[in-house]
């Protein structure tokens, strides 16, 4: 994000609260890799904002109220000056990035009509759909998955936010997927048990992965198994073969999913969520995450019955993993949904 290069060094004081019901705290307000981070005075990150997704609450008026959800609550005030024209200049610089409809149209017009006629029937799907998922940037991508996630919370209940924990799912993700990798982790009240790796790297977790375990290596590795699903299948692919040809033309000439298609797949993604991908995939994205598969084996299967080739090719079998999470972050991550 070009703009977002400008002010990477730049912060300011805000009044955060991380719902509608919280008390205000002060908080340093900076920007992170795509991220808007909300810290205390000791410098702990109490949360991190997707940069597209964030929205202001009053515009024209100061202090300036930005959120990352209208509908969750969470929310900072700032009155500082800079601040709020940098956030204004990354919101802005996000919308031009966006697919405009008339630039995907014009991709979509440089088909020849002649090949649509003779192709379309053998043809056209399979080769609009690929050439649709090409051209998607991965803003775009973010933007849908942030959407397709909040079609989920509204069927299953909002996100858990207990401000202690703000800090322990970044550190989980870069844990089981790397210092680099893109969208963040989000623990549901509910849904589907285990993980779903939603377009633009959103990863959700049913809460029962952290609160009913003991093991830190089990959460880190339905993390690291939801990541694996983009090895074998594009989610947005999946998007698309579910809502059908309609909609990838849709989105390949509009930059939009028609109305409807991402709730649509919300439910049937709670409803039939992905299979697990095979074996070999799983262990060579464990081994190259350093995590252990076993015991991810054993919390899909208590008997190892199911699970007995992940068990048997521990990529990390014999060694003691490296660390997961510190105690504290894994006791504030256990407690994220409260009570």
């Amino acid at each position: 994000m070009t703009a977002l290069a400008r002010y990477q060094r730049l912060e300011s004081g805000g009044i955060w609260r991380a719902s509608a019901e919280a008390q205000r705290r002060d908080v340093i307000v900076s920007f992170g890799e795509a991220t808007l981070v909300i810290a205390d005075s000791a410098g702990r990150a109490l949360s991190h904002w997707s940069l597209p997704a964030v929205e202001r609450l009053n515009p024209g008026t100061r202090p300036a109220l930005f959120a990352p959800d209208p509908a969750g609550g969470e929310s900072v005030e700032i009155d500082d000056a800079d601040m709020i024209e940098a956030i204004e200049t990354i919101r802005k610089s996000v919308a031009r990035s966006r697919p405009h409809p008339g630039r995907l149209r014009l991709l979509g017009l440089g088909l020849s009509a002649a090949m649509v006629a003779a192709l379309a029937i053998f043809w056209l799907p399979d080769a609009l759909m690929r050439q649709t998922l090409s051209v998607v940037p991965p803003v775009k991508r973010s933007e849908i998955g942030a959407t397709l996630l909040g079609h989920v919370q509204a069927l299953i209940g909002p996100a858990c936010r207990a401000p202690e924990a703000a800090a322990a799912l970044p550190a989980l993700q870069r844990r089981a997927l790397g210092p680099d990798a893109p969208g963040q982790i989000v623990v549901l009240p509910g849904g589907p048990p285990g993980a779903l790796y939603l377009p633009g790297g959103v990863i959700t977790l049913n809460r029962a992965v952290v609160e009913d375990h003991e093991d830190p290596a089990i959460a880190a590795g339905h993390v690291a198994a939801a990541a694996a699903t983009i090895r074998v299948d594009d989610p947005l692919g999946a998007i698309l073969r579910q809502a059908g040809i309609r909609a990838a033309f849709h989105l390949y000439t509009t930059g939009d999913l028609p109305p409807g298609t991402l709730r649509a797949h919300a439910e049937a993604l709670l409803a039939d969520p992905p299979p697990r991908v095979a074996d070999d995939v799983l262990i060579e994205s464990f081994a190259a995450a350093d995590l252990p598969t076993t015991p991810y084996a054993y919390a899909l299967d208590i008997t190892g019955e199911t699970t007995l080739s992940l068990i048997e090719a521990d990529p990390l079998a014999g060694r003691v993993p490296p660390p997961i999470l510190s105690d504290a972050d894994w006791v504030a991550l256990q407690g994220i949904c409260g009570a």
